[in-house]
């Protein structure tokens, strides 16, 4: 790549190499005043001036040098995938956006594998977290103006798919277990709560049963709601180790196999997965809860409804959320980009 600086009158009739950047502070705007390929009229010098330029770059690129925003466009041609949209270059960066609500896959692996090379930048939201449509989950780009043709093909090699799973709208029953509520001793306080947050995702909350810690009739409350069209069913209560915890015996009464049974998650530790099978519906997630859900408003079920929703498999990834696990309890969340969606 042979670049030549020039002053802004030879630079007159000649192609910009790069996107030139203006800011305007009192319009709070940043962004290509210039765009690669323009021919520089005379007109413009004024503006360049007032951006603080008296020199431009021309570019000579060598042969299988890739310029930085054909090597952005290989990139994003490998990283684009289910339900993602997609800017057009732009100062050398393309930004990868939600085409839908849903939940946001890829393999961090390969972010690592393609910024080892130090001239490519490649940033991403966490993955495995709920995003909406619109929302930006991927940027890239490359640091020089240009790059050899085979490095960019070793990034686009080690480039996996980003997809976002939509959700769907689900029917979910609610089992609620424990004597003191069965009997009215105490009130229900998850039930609204709960529909908040399936609501986020289409959900609909078919109805509520209050149960006993009794195993036969939490499954058969389990057993009425998939007889009711359920196809989610979460139970909440009675998940700990204590004599009077015997909800998942209940819910290992249904269910046709478990996925999990405990989570390197807190709080919620104790949460479980299971699924009923169905001739007519296919698999039907039952979900143990521990009574932390009542109190505490981001617990493990938070991070498991995601999945639930977009009807991704949980399991190969519950083992390695305890990194990032770890939920603030006691004060608002600082990070707006928290795993847990912007609150804990």
């Amino acid at each position: 790549m042979r670049r030549e600086d020039i002053g802004l009158e030879e630079a007159v009739g000649r192609p910009l190499a790069h996107d030139m950047t203006r800011i305007d502070a009192k319009k709070g705007t940043k962004g290509a005043r210039f765009k690669r390929g323009q021919v520089l009229t005379v007109e413009d010098l004024p503006v360049l001036r007032e951006m603080g330029k008296e020199h431009v770059s021309i570019l000579e690129l060598s042969p299988g040098e890739v310029h930085e925003d054909d090597a952005a466009g290989a990139l994003c041609e490998a990283l684009a995938g289910e339900n993602c949209a997609s800017s057009s270059p732009k100062e050398g960066r393309i930004t990868i956006t939600a085409g839908c609500d849903g939940l946001l896959i890829y393999d961090p692996a390969m972010v690592h594998a393609i910024n080892e090379d130090p001239d490519w930048v490649l940033a991403t939201m966490p993955p495995y977290r709920q995003v909406g449509k619109g929302q930006p989950v991927a940027g890239f780009r490359i640091v020089p103006l240009a790059m050899e043709g085979a490095r960019v093909e070793r990034a686009v090699s080690a480039a996996r798919r980003i997809d976002i799973k939509p959700f769907k709208p689900l029917r979910v029953g609610l089992v609620t277990t424990g004597l003191e509520l069965a009997t009215g001793l105490i009130e229900d306080a998850f039930a609204d709560k709960f529909l908040r947050k399936i609501s986020v995702f289409g959900g609909t909350l078919i109805g509520q049963r209050l149960v006993t810690d009794d195993p036969v009739l939490i499954a058969e409350a389990i057993s009425a709601f998939i007889d009711d069209g359920a196809e989610a069913v979460v139970c909440t209560g009675g998940m700990s180790v204590d004599a009077d915890d015997r909800t998942p015996g209940g819910i290992m009464r249904v269910a046709s196999r478990v996925a999990f049974q405990g989570v390197p998650i807190l709080p919620g530790s104790m949460l479980m997965l299971a699924w009923a099978a169905s001739l007519s519906r296919g698999e039907i997630a039952l979900i143990g809860a521990p009574a932390c859900v009542v109190h505490d408003e981001r617990t493990s079920l938070d991070w498991l409804l995601p999945f639930i929703f977009a009807g991704e498999d949980s399991t190969p990834f519950v083992r390695r959320r305890g990194v990032g696990g770890l939920c603030e309890r006691c004060s608002p969340c600082r990070w707006p980009s928290c795993s847990f969606s912007g609150a804990c």
